[in-house]
């Protein structure tokens, strides 16, 4: 038995993406675009989707020609700025687990740009140290940063740009604090 003419209209119009007679429209706006609702106002949403962009231009601008993870990247030019470092140090910076650091070290050691050494001072500790193949590595990763950067200017401001950086690392100090 067919169901009611009534009934197949009713779930035709329930399947149709435009809104009923009177009905406000929901969902999609424009450009196929959907609301945010409450999520406008969340910074966690916001930051995500900034780093979606700006992931998408490190694996084009450094990633993908220097094979290396963002991480990765930020060791190696953490060390290339500073002496001496512990791998205390560097997992407090890279917000890593000892195990995650260790994998990561194991990793970037094995491929000739790190080593680790003995402390003079402290025999109990170890040092994190580019080797000369990661100091030019870190070298070539220091030198996309503008070309990567770069690729922002048409939507930031040279200020504009300072300030994103300055209120980022202001949120992140608060999670560190905590």
């Amino acid at each position: 038995m067919s169901p009611p003419r009534a009934g197949r209209a009713a779930r035709r119009e329930a399947a149709s993406d435009e809104p009923a007679p009177g009905e406000a429209e929901t969902g999609p706006g424009r450009e196929g675009l959907l609301e945010e609702g409450a999520l406008s106002q969340v910074l966690g949403y916001h930051v995500v989707q900034a780093s979606l962009t700006t992931l998408g231009l490190f694996a084009r601008h450094v990633g993908e020609p220097l094979a290396l993870r963002p991480v990765e990247f930020s060791l190696l030019l953490i060390l290339q700025a500073n002496d001496r470092v512990t791998p205390k140090q560097l997992a407090q910076a890279l917000a890593l687990s000892a195990p995650n650091l260790t994998i990561l070290l194991d990793r970037l050691q094995e491929r000739g740009v790190i080593e680790r050494v003995r402390s003079d001072s402290d025999r109990r500790s170890q040092h994190v140290l580019l080797t000369a193949s990661g100091l030019l590595l870190a070298r070539q990763c220091e030198g996309l940063c503008g070309t990567m950067e770069a690729d922002l200017d048409d939507c930031l401001s040279p200020g504009e740009h300072l300030l994103l950086i300055e209120l980022l690392q202001k949120v992140a100090r608060h999670g560190r604090s905590r």
